[in-house]
């Protein structure tokens, strides 16, 4: 594994002091769901230019208290339809349930996530989580790359070597980057904001604090679904530095006003998404964007609930035949759902579309550098029209034949191929 500060002592986490309070030395209540991270990692993360190593330890009470809710589920019933067009099918859920309890490695997240350099900081008074990998390349570029939801740092696992040792993956020394992967704040190994005010602008701010604080004074921002909210809002903020941004999911709605001709077949075709999501795809969007707290005690009570909330979106975004597992292997998907079950974070993940999403990921007008690649399977997909007229130095736009919302995670070599062409202006020699 390439060389990024490898040689730092990490921490034995376990979340069930978290909940109780360590300072305090407070017990975990017998009925509450035992935590996986310990605090001392947590909150002696120092406050200022500080930068921690971090490493994930699963508390084996964690395991023991899953496999435990994984086998007394109530399901509901089948409903009146086997489809997905009301949610995941019973048959479906139960399938996943089985495999999860029965044949899924449940310290496989643990494993994946320590294969690589994990740290963290405090920013604006909270602490973030991230991974960072430099490249033994020394002209390599360096790129923070943001998840959205329900994604995680897990969609990127896989993109990791490829960008930063390029030369072992049909690459040459010209595309290596040193890669940033930060958890945003409320998910994974973040802290959850105690405090209203932590929306997409806030956290573009903190993200050029933080690759400031790596050291990085030229460096790129990718980032799909609100992570493309994160990385639009830090390319309109302009901070220093910042050379160019790539989205996989162009904030292009809603869309710019026709021609005098109208809407194009292609623009058309566009609106059509639009519509389709608005009337049969955004009710999650709706209760979260109103009322996560409610929903949070759901998920964070039940693993299934939590996984299905996921999974749901997963057949619905990812380009497939109609199952999941055609787009996404089922590990890798359980290794996202464990990052959210592990850590408590429904809420406070779905507590960001209450924050932004209404006001926030929208449409707006950016004159610095953006370069866009379209993975066609996704469930929204705007002409290059769109993008003409709302960013003024639109440097480059592909349109990926295969792929879907989670391009990271689908089609990790593509997503790789995609950020080194279309980020290639903007290396320094």
């Amino acid at each position: 594994m390439p060389d990024a500060h490898n040689d730092l002592p990490g921490f034995t986490l376990s979340r069930r002091h978290l909940i109780a309070g360590a300072a305090s030395g407070i017990a975990l209540a017998a009925s509450g769901l035992p935590l996986a991270v310990n605090a001392s990692a947590i909150e002696n993360t120092p406050v200022g230019n500080g930068i921690t190593p971090f490493r994930v330890k699963l508390d084996p009470s964690v395991i023991v208290d899953l496999r435990q809710r994984l086998t007394t589920v109530r399901w509901p019933d089948a409903g009146t339809t086997a489809d997905w067009s009301q949610g995941v099918p019973l048959a479906k859920a139960k399938a996943l349930t089985d495999y999860w309890r029965r044949q899924y490695d449940m310290t496989r997240l643990e494993k994946r996530l320590n294969a690589f350099p994990q740290f963290r900081t405090s920013i604006d008074g909270l602490g973030i989580h991230f991974i960072h990998v430099k490249s033994r390349h020394a002209n390599a570029l360096p790129m923070i790359l943001t998840h959205g939801w329900p994604g995680s740092v897990v969609e990127f696992l896989d993109t990791i070597d490829p960008l930063v040792n390029p030369t072992a993956h049909g690459g040459t020394v010209a595309d290596a980057f040193h890669v940033v992967i930060p958890s945003m704040p409320g998910y994974g190994f973040s802290d959850k904001p105690t405090t209203a005010g932590w929306g997409l602008p806030r956290i573009a701010q903190a993200w050029d604090m933080l690759m400031k604080r790596l050291g990085y004074a030229h460096y790129v921002a990718q980032g799909g679904d609100l992570g493309a909210g994160v990385a639009s809002w830090m390319s309109k903020q302009q901070p220093q530095g910042l050379a160019a941004i790539h989205l996989n999911l162009p904030i292009l709605f809603p869309p710019p006003p026709p021609g005098a001709g109208g809407y194009t077949p292609a623009e058309q075709a566009a609106l059509n998404q639009l519509i389709h999501y608005g009337a049969d795809l955004s009710g999650y969007a709706s209760i979260q964007g109103s009322r996560p707290q409610t929903l949070g005690y759901g998920l964070a009570d039940s693993p299934i609930g939590q996984a299905m909330w996921i999974y749901e979106k997963f057949q619905a975004w990812t380009d497939n035949r109609g199952d999941p597992a055609d787009a996404i292997a089922v590990d890798k998907m359980l290794d996202n759902i464990m990052l959210y079950w592990v850590t408590d974070t429904a809420a406070s993940s779905a507590r960001l579309y209450k924050e932004s999403f209404n006001k926030d990921f929208v449409r707006f007008e950016l004159a610095g550098p953006v370069a866009v690649s379209i993975f066609k399977g996704d469930i929204f997909t705007p002409p290059k029209s769109w993008g003409d007229q709302t960013y003024s130095k639109l440097t480059y736009w592909n349109e990926v034949p295969a792929g879907g919302h989670f391009a990271a995670l689908e089609k990790p070599g593509s997503f790789v191929e995609e950020l080194r062409k279309a980020l290639k202006p903007y290396r320094l020699v």
